[in-house]
């Protein structure tokens, strides 16, 4: 069973202008299967797992794209990241004859870490890229869906179409993850997230020269998981897993570049040297988090001591994929200063900040206490959004409002 993805829209749309189009993300979220579900009849489909293809691509590219002429969607392009280059010389080749070379190419892949390198050198300005995650509420609900923005009247929009939850309900969609063969088909979870793991290790950590051990990366990736919603300590990642400061950074840029994590920045300025600037890291598939941390079910999530950490997870995810399906880079901040004072989520906007916080209850107590630090900025503070439990939109008091994680 196929279920519709936001991100075809934009893909459709790209195919317009660009000679290129590259869709990339964490394994298993569905991009060959969305390209290839929306893909023309004429265009044809080929990948680079595919040992004779693979063999052709590296020995004579030129040949490789005689072979398989154009329109053309090539899966899992990074094994043979050097066709690249003949690529270039085909679509400026069709641009310099004045021809049509808009939508020549699709391309797939699951190792952004190394076809960013290639794709910045050998196709700049002739490529459109997009990020791809895992299934969003919106889209297994059937909801249309924009980027995530906290004005009140795109929330009243948004809310159009919402099926409310309940917590039991919102931490099952925890516990099941969002990749599409988990939740379109009735596979076997844990077999399911092993090969998944397997897979990553074997083929994508594996052809990384700074990866030594694989299950030293092993460890990390489960006192990663332990940690989402957390702080992002360089020092505590290396003590922990017996690896120095520097190669902890380096595997951090690898989850976060393959699609495992999102990286939330702190929010800071000159104005105030109060304000800490570490990072927040954030699995993009609560699911893998969750089988890495070994909870058996939903509830023990729920129950457990990492609920509130799920939690969050869960909401930042849908946020961020809410901005991957629209095509744009999303623009999220978190606060905190030296006074402990936080506010999970911060978006700014011209002049203006828009306060959010993420709490589990149905209806938070003082949960908007920590806006007011804000103030020093000297912005515009739009009206504070509580992402909650609560089954309506609803305002909270004059400055604050009730927001239901289920309409996200």
């Amino acid at each position: 069973m196929y279920i519709q993805r936001h991100l075809e829209k934009q893909v459709k749309k790209a195919s317009q202008y660009y000679p290129v189009v590259m869709v990339c993300g964490q394994r298993q979220v569905g991009k060959s299967t969305m390209l290839y579900h929306i893909k023309e009849e004429e265009r044809r489909y080929v990948t680079l797992d595919d040992g004779n293809a693979r063999r052709l691509a590296k020995q004579d590219p030129a040949l490789f794209f005689e072979t398989y002429g154009y329109p053309l969607l090539i899966d899992e392009f990074q094994r043979v990241p050097s066709i690249l280059l003949e690529m270039k010389r085909i679509v400026d080749q069709k641009a310099l004859e004045g021809e049509d070379n808009n939508g020549m190419y699709w391309l797939t892949g699951s190792q952004k870490f190394r076809m960013m390198e290639h794709v910045s050198e050998s196709l700049a300005g002739r490529v459109a890229v997009f990020d791809m995650a895992g299934l969003s509420a919106a889209e297994l609900d059937g909801r249309e869906s924009r980027a995530f923005h906290p004005d009140l009247e795109e929330l009243r929009a948004r809310m159009k179409g919402n099926q409310p939850r309940d917590i039991h309900q919102i931490y099952e969609r925890i516990f099941q993850g969002s990749m599409p063969k988990m939740v379109a088909a009735n596979l076997d979870r844990e077999r399911f997230y092993t090969d998944y793991i397997n897979t990553y290790l074997e083929r994508d950590i594996h052809e990384l020269s700074q990866v030594g051990k694989l299950s030293e990366f092993y460890d990390f990736l489960v006192y990663m998981a332990a940690r989402t919603s957390q702080e992002l300590k360089y020092s505590e990642i290396a003590g922990a897993i017996g690896i120095s400061a520097p190669t902890a950074k380096e595997w951090v840029s690898i989850l976060e570049k393959s699609g495992v994590i999102f990286i939330l920045r702190p929010y800071y300025t000159n104005i105030t040297k109060r304000l800490v600037k570490t990072p927040k890291v954030y699995f993009l598939d609560t699911g893998l988090a969750a089988y890495l941390c070994r909870w058996p079910s939903a509830g023990t999530i729920e129950n457990g001591a990492m609920d509130g950490a799920f939690f969050e997870t869960y909401v930042v995810s849908e946020i961020v994929k809410s901005f991957y399906n629209a095509g744009v880079r999303p623009d999220l901040y978190y606060y905190r200063d030296v006074d402990r004072k936080e506010i999970d989520l911060l978006m700014t906007e011209g002049d203006r900040m828009y306060p959010i916080e993420i709490k589990k209850a149905k209806i938070p107590s003082h949960a908007e206490k920590n806006f007011t630090a804000l103030k020093k900025f000297g912005m515009e503070i739009q009206p504070g959004i509580i992402l909650c439990m609560t089954e309506e939109m609803m305002p909270y008091n004059r400055e604050v409002w009730l927001y239901p994680v289920s309409a996200l």
